[in-house]
């Protein structure tokens, strides 16, 4: 393979929903550039694209799929991205790293919900945008009905470039308003006929070739001149007014094919040779401290790898884009994230698991490399004296949770060994080992999601696991002041234990001012504040240590040690046994001994006075909120409202978004759990929904009895 220089490349991500057909389509690209002899077929397990076994198994892609084309004298690299919702991981990690989107639409649904998550994503990281309008050839595609859509939902933005003569089984042929030229295929796909428009056909494509025309003068001044004085524009002026519109999204062209018939495939490839934007021609990317990074040849060498393949018989594959410089093989670089040094092997041009040797890669490639000592995901790889760190990409919060344990307890570590290292391949995997809860807690993106990480540790590692809800983090808190002393004595020859301690606790909120007195059964207790510590808790809220001793009745060395009292039994509430939070601790007065007296005593002293305080100050049980907002089809919206408010949700708003009902609502932890399952029941799989902790509340009263019932269960077997 030849060397691509960085104005020879292009980068583009293959995303949209599930069954729009991205991998049938990436199987006809690889085709009809002679990357592969025979197209292979979802069915038949055997394409590029989804070669892992649980791919296989489930019929879905789960991994992102690097794969390259050479066309017409230039290298496009393609990321062949999940179509799952619970597999955004890769879209998000593929967007980052491309420059343009190609968004595919299954012709049968028009825009779906993954279609319009795929758009956002795009929209949150500034990436142009290409719409495939797929499986033309389906029994109910209907393009007008499609376009109609697209427009409502993406505005005139989204301007046609092609347009079906008519859709179902008998689709092959198409009118292109950019060449103004007829395509037909023959039963077997590939290289077209070209003729002129039928005369029938003529009026439609004049009139979409002027609005092709007016969008693409849009986005530059020159053209727009010109198109004003002639009202036409040449296709190659054409082709720069909307290369111009992708880099700033202000054109949204549209495409036709049949990736599973190989129809438009060779037509589509030369448009995103011709048209689509060089890496060189996109905003730079900027490193961790904020400075640009441009993607130069002759810059100082930086890889970025941004994906971890775990293969049969190879081991790690380890994939990269090269942000600035070249690199060879044998090339001897440094971890910017963990300092050590790395000899680059043999480097590749990816499809799939099929991979070309080649001599050198330049800024903005992709490539990958195989037997890297210490390189995980994220990690940046730097020449001599080059300190770039790259963190661009950002990953949405998890959804759905489980806690796992090996069958087989003995298996735990390898367990843990397997789940560390199948994180490298998908980040939206989160591990928590929660002493709080003491469980092993797998965060994702949805049942799915889990269930393939399951299929994986018993198939592949031969672990089996089960998976468990997760117990809830609850915190503990008091609603009033309250006021207690322990006097901890303990006597057995020699030195004993003495330590008293008085001490009041109320619930603290921020900026609340010092206190000056309080009132308990009659009895006035003044306050002179000596010291005050405000400490914020690992597990959220704080706790204010106030020291108001006087006259010496609690020496000042023993202050820690009532502190740290205090804190052993916030991490340990009297209701639940859950952490406590936003108190507020006053010591008033003690009584020590001259030779008794110790750290230990004043710390169980504490420790007992701060239990029996916080049982009297009206302890309540708090629980996590998090904010959700659901994207649902608007004939589902009456279904999904009244789920969430037998879910104990409240409805804080609700609004229409390109064509779907956008539904806010905060819910308590507990019942997100098995949240993800119900919506995909509801809807049928067309809604989706993101959450994001908000606050701890109080739960309910029969709630808080019933945990307490639990808890104390609990305590009795243990």
């Amino acid at each position: 393979m030849k060397v691509y220089k960085t104005n020879e490349i292009k980068n583009i991500a293959l995303i949209g929903s599930a069954g729009s057909g991205k991998t049938t389509l990436a199987e006809s690209m690889l085709f009809e550039a002679g990357i592969i002899k025979r197209r292979g077929t979802v069915e038949g397990k055997n394409t590029v694209s989804d070669y892992f076994p649980v791919e296989q198994e489930y019929g879905y892609s789960v991994f992102p799929t690097v794969f390259h084309v050479e066309w017409n004298g230039k290298k496009l690299n393609f990321i062949d991205c999940p179509g799952s919702d619970d597999f955004v991981g890769g879209t998000i990690t593929a967007l980052n790293v491309t420059d343009q989107a190609l968004i595919v639409v299954n012709g049968q649904y028009g825009p779906e919900v993954g279609t319009m998550n795929a758009f956002r994503n795009t929209e949150k990281i500034g990436k142009p945008v290409i719409f495939l309008i797929n499986q033309l050839d389906r029994e109910h595609c209907d393009f007008d009905t499609i376009m109609s859509n697209m427009r409502e939902i993406y505005g005139s933005k989204c301007v046609e470039v092609q347009y079906p003569i008519a859709t179902g089984p008998g689709f092959n042929s198409l009118i292109d308003v950019l060449t103004m030229k007829k395509y037909t295929w023959k039963p077997e796909g590939g290289a077209p006929t070209i003729e002129e428009i039928p005369a029938d056909q003529l009026d439609k494509a004049q009139e979409l070739h002027a609005a092709l025309i007016e969008a693409a003068a849009a986005n530059d001044d020159a053209l727009m001149e010109k198109f004003f004085e002639e009202e036409e524009l040449s296709e190659d002026e054409m082709r720069e007014g909307i290369r111009k519109g992708l880099i700033t999204r202000s054109i949204f062209p549209v495409f036709c094919v049949c990736g599973g018939k190989d129809m438009g495939v060779r037509r589509l490839m030369e448009f995103l040779g011709n048209v689509v934007p060089f890496v060189d021609e996109m905003p730079p990317v900027k490193n961790a401290k904020g400075e640009e990074v441009a993607p130069k040849a002759d810059g100082p060498t930086s890889l970025f790898f941004f994906k971890t393949g775990m293969e049969p018989h190879i081991g790690e594959v380890s994939y990269f884009k090269v942000m600035s410089g070249t690199v060879k093989p044998g090339d001897d670089l440094t971890n910017a994230d963990r300092g050590s040094k790395e000899r680059i092997g043999q480097i590749y041009a990816s499809a799939g698991a099929n991979r070309i040797a080649v001599d050198q890669l330049c800024a903005g490639d992709i490539g990958s490399t195989v037997k890297l000592k210490d390189v995980k995901t994220g990690n940046t790889l730097n020449a001599k004296d080059v300190e770039y760190q790259f963190n661009f990409i950002k990953y949405p919060n998890s959804k759905y949770s489980r806690a796992i344990k090996a069958v087989n307890e003995s298996e735990m570590e390898k367990l843990m060994a397997a789940v560390l290292r199948m994180r490298q391949e998908d980040p939206t995997w989160v591990v928590e080992m929660s002493k709080e809860l003491k469980q092993t807690i797998i965060h994702g993106q949805g049942e799915f999601h889990l269930r393939t990480l399951k299929w994986r540790l018993e198939n592949n590692d031969k672990i089996q696991v089960k998976y468990e809800e997760p117990k809830i983090p609850y915190r503990e808190t008091i609603t009033k002041a309250a006021r207690a002393d322990y006097r901890h004595k303990k006597q057995s020859g020699g030195a004993g234990q003495f330590g008293e301690v008085h001490l009041i606790v109320e619930p603290y909120t921020e900026g609340m001012p010092d206190p000056v007195a309080y009132k308990f059964g009659g009895q006035e207790y003044k306050m002179n504040i000596k010291s005050k510590e405000e400490i914020d808790l690992e597990w959220g809220g704080k706790l204010v240590f106030l020291n108001s001793v006087v006259g010496g009745a609690i020496d000042l060395r023993f202050m820690p040690a009532i502190l740290k009292g205090v804190m052993e039994r916030m991490e340990q509430g009297p209701l639940t046994g859950s952490y406590a939070r936003d108190v507020r601790v006053v010591v008033y007065d003690g009584k020590m001994h001259p030779v008794d007296s110790n750290e230990l005593s004043f710390m169980l002293a504490a420790r007992n006075a701060f239990s029996m305080a916080f049982k009297e100050a009206g302890p309540k049980v708090l629980e996590p909120i998090y904010d959700l907002e659901v994207l649902v089809p608007g004939d589902y919206m009456g279904d999904v409202m009244s789920d969430l408010q037998g879910r104990r949700a409240i409805i804080m708003g609700m609004d229409s978004e390109a064509g779907y009902q956008k539904l806010s609502a905060k819910i308590p932890l507990k019942e997100l759990a098995s949240y993800s399952i119900a919506l995909s029941s509801l809807t049928g799989g067309r809604a989706s929904f993101s959450t994001k902790f908000s606050s701890y509340e109080l739960v309910p009263n029969d709630i808080q009895q019933n945990l307490i019932k639990e808890h104390e269960a609990e305590q009795q077997d243990d």
